[in-house]
């Protein structure tokens, strides 16, 4: 192949959507490019020799924060070994402050923001002349409708075998500074008919999990409405052989319409991403974030206690502005929300994000390293930052995994962030470890835990045991849920 699309995912079960638009938008080039994807942690020289051997003169790589550090020594080594040919990068790693960029020096050509056009006619400039002499392309952005949909270059396999990202729009409204959106002027969307009509051939074609990428599922609520009325319809055709859907939603905007089609999903059919990220208004008006905390709550509590949508609620640690006290109030206050799971996120530098701006104020200090996470602000200094970096640890572990459902609750109490991390710094100074736990220590050391706090010894095993019974899957086994859920959430819905 004269051409190929590769980057490194972060597992195999992410196939990569935007190099599937690449491929999709490749014009007369699209019989000479072919894909190859990665996952991190393949050895460097397996990947150059397997790229190498389809005799490429193009390669082009997607670089993003998870992979840049790897992409940087395939490079390196490709450009060792085969000089010859012509490494272009895009992403939104290598999209801004590219200067800074060690993988941009080694690279020849760079297409920064939307590659649908730019990347095809670079390549045609090389392959056929003039050669282009910039080494820095802005992504031109064309008109929604003459994107080609990517959807068909999914393979028989990544439908069988790996999460297929679709997207409905492009872009964001919205101006939180610590996300790359915040540089989107608005949120673009496809032709509706169309982008259903992709969808509904993927489902002929065996699909039935979908995650959207949109960043603003519910903006437009004829939209949405339109679209779930799609998996509804589905659903509705085929009870037993389920979609399941994941969407990620303003959590302030849900109108009684919404509502009403959300109510009309069964369980294990549907998944909402929410961002909270701060209850702190102070907080929010600081990072730009327009969010009615109330509403949202409001929203939040009600998809919990009057829809069957499994929720995942994101908040983020180390924000300019915000204290320990401060995020510990809004832990507590989503807690009492009861949405499935709480991502506890640590703050981490996008580059081109605004929030750097912040920096001197507010004393941020970030790693200098992928992912450029938050090591301390004015208000957390370094040591408790990275208790809290083990608090969102264990909280996955303990807590989302939805294998202590019933001793979640004890370990809370009536202080859930206060006793959850006093649990974290306990756990840390038995064990060392925040990995590689096996989930049978993991289980006793919960139950030695609350035997401490003085619960009796058989009462905290039994209650453990509740839980545990011995095995992973045991709770997902009780419900029996459609083979289609996430096996996470799947032991959410049997709890």
């Amino acid at each position: 192949m004269t051409i190929l699309l590769s980057t490194l995912n972060a597992r195999y079960a992410h196939a990569s959507l935007g190099l599937r638009y690449l491929l999709a938008n490749m014009g007369p080039l699209q019989e000479q490019t072919s894909l190859h994807e990665f996952v991190i942690g393949a050895k460097t020289t397996e990947i150059v020799e397997r790229l190498l051997a389809q005799s490429p003169r193009i390669i082009g790589f997607g670089i993003y924060i998870w992979n840049v550090e790897e992409s940087t020594r395939v490079v390196a080594m490709l450009k060792r070994v085969a000089p010859q040919v012509t490494i272009v990068l895009g992403g939104p790693e290598v999209s801004h402050e590219p200067g800074e960029q060690e993988i941009v020096r080694l690279a020849d050509y760079l297409v920064t923001g939307w590659g649908d056009v730019t990347f095809p006619k670079l390549c045609g400039e090389i392959l056929h002349g003039p050669k282009p002499l910039m080494k820095v392309h802005a992504g031109v952005q064309p008109p929604m409708a003459e994107i080609a949909m990517p959807y068909s270059l999914y393979t028989d396999n990544d439908i069988a075998n790996r999460t297929l990202y679709v997207e409905a729009s492009r872009g964001c409204p919205f101006k939180c500074e610590f996300c790359l959106s915040a540089l989107d002027k608005t949120a673009w969307p496809f032709g509706l008919d169309t982008f259903l009509g992709e969808l509904d051939t993927l489902h002929a074609r065996g699909a039935r999990l979908f995650k959207f990428v949109d960043r603003t599922f519910n903006l437009n609520i004829k939209t949405s409405l339109k679209i779930m009325q799609f998996f509804l319809d589905k659903l509705a055709a085929n009870p037993d052989d389920p979609v399941y859907a994941h969407f990620e939603l303003v959590p302030d905007h849900l109108p009684d319409a919404l509502k009403d089609g959300i109510r009309k999903f069964p369980p294990g059919a549907l998944q909402f991403e929410i961002g909270i990220q701060s209850f702190n208004p102070a907080v929010q008006a600081l990072v730009s974030r327009r969010q009615d905390n109330a509403k949202a709550a409001e929203n939040i509590r009600w998809l919990c206690e009057e829809s069957h949508a499994h929720l995942h609620v994101d908040l983020i640690a180390g924000l300019p502005g915000e204290d320990i006290d401060s995020f510990a109030r809004g832990f507590d206050q989503l807690v009492s929300l009861k949405p499935h799971e709480i991502q506890f996120g640590i703050l981490k530098r996008l580059r081109g994000t605004p929030i750097i701006r912040h920096t001197e104020e507010h004393g941020l200090v970030f790693d200098p390293y992928p992912p450029y996470t938050i090591l301390a602000t004015k208000l957390i200094d370094f040591q408790t930052m990275q208790r809290l970096v083990r608090f969102a640890r264990y909280w996955d572990l303990v807590a989302n995994s939805g294998r202590f459902a019933n001793t979640l609750a004890q370990l809370l109490g009536e202080s859930p962030f206060a006793n959850f991390m006093a649990f974290s710094d306990w756990i840390y100074a038995r064990t060392d470890a925040t990995h590689r736990i096996a989930l049978e220590r993991l289980a006793k050391l919960v139950a030695q835990w609350l035997e401490t706090r003085g619960m009796q010894r058989s009462d905290a095993e039994a209650l453990v045991g509740s839980d545990y019974a011995g095995r992973v899957d045991a709770p997902a086994e009780k419900a029996r849920p459609a083979a289609s859920v996430p096996q996470r959430q799947a032991r959410h819905l049997a709890a």
